[in-house]
């Protein structure tokens, strides 16, 4: 069963200090569920924690998932603290930009563990308490990525279209069991996940509608009451890398105008940037 009413559920959210986790966490929070955020930046978790710490029951874990053993420990003293867990969200991340053969091997192992063996390894681990659950859910955080392919970003995508795939047989798996799985797949997203390196960035991604982490958020909760198994977003964007996956011409067609699209919108954020400062 999907999770209907969130008060006093226990939640996990990876990659919780910044962005779309922080977001997911304030949205949580309002809902009245007790939290467990994870990151790798002790600081930043202790920043969302205090924050929130008037809201609802709040527990930090300064952790990398790439790491298992620190993945086990996060199971176990979210169980240890809270009794239980209800939701894990996945939505830890990295991007290390540029074309394969510029990457190094550290850069290649960085993203295939961190965005795909990372959450299948805490989902393992947390299925066992998942399923003592009386609601339950696990929501994976991908992205148009892995949907479709996307020169510049061939390993990161790959791991996400695993992650994306990952999310729908593990739902076949589990239906007979009281937990909803979903994966949420959104385009750039206006967080410093981009915004940071918007010179690395591929044009091509500018080219689509910026989501915010809140909207990202939103969907996550939505995914969370097993209203779908899968959101992307901006829809039209959804639709779009639909077509370009079954239509492989017509991606590559396209590619220079969304380049050309891309670069202006870039310019614009640019000097948005400028004028913040």
């Amino acid at each position: 069963m999907a999770i209907k009413d969130f008060s006093n559920k226990t939640i996990i959210i990876t990659g919780a200090s910044a962005g779309v986790g922080a977001a997911t966490a304030r949205a949580f929070a309002k809902l009245g569920a007790h939290l467990m955020l994870a990151a790798r930046g002790r600081e930043a978790l202790d920043d969302i924690a205090g924050e929130l710490d008037a809201i609802t029951r709040v527990s930090t874990f300064a952790m990398d998932v790439a790491d298992e053993q620190r993945c086990k420990e996060l199971i176990e003293k979210t169980v240890s603290e809270f009794g239980g867990i209800n939701c894990l969200v996945n939505n830890a991340g990295t991007h290390r930009r540029g074309n394969v053969e510029d990457r190094t091997g550290e850069d290649l192992a960085a993203m295939v563990d961190i965005n795909l063996r990372a959450p299948l390894f805490l989902t393992a681990a947390a299925l066992p308490h998942l399923k003592k659950a009386d609601e339950a859910a696990i929501v994976n955080v991908g992205s148009l990525a892995g949907r479709t392919p996307m020169q510049g970003a061939a390993t990161y995508a790959a791991t996400k279209a695993g992650l994306r795939s990952f999310t729908y047989g593990l739902a076949d798996e589990l239906l007979e069991h009281n937990i909803a799985v979903g994966v949420v797949s959104p385009g750039p997203i206006d967080t410093g996940f981009i915004m940071d390196e918007i010179d690395q960035v591929e044009d091509i991604v500018y080219s689509q509608p910026m989501s915010t982490a809140e909207q990202v958020a939103d969907a996550i909760v939505q995914l969370a009451r097993g209203e779908a198994i899968e959101i992307a977003m901006p829809a039209a964007s959804g639709r779009l890398t639909t077509l370009s996956y079954l239509f492989p011409k017509l991606r590559r067609g396209s590619r220079k105008r969304l380049y050309e699209i891309g670069r202006k919108n870039k310019e614009k954020y640019r000097q948005r940037a400028e004028k913040s400062t």
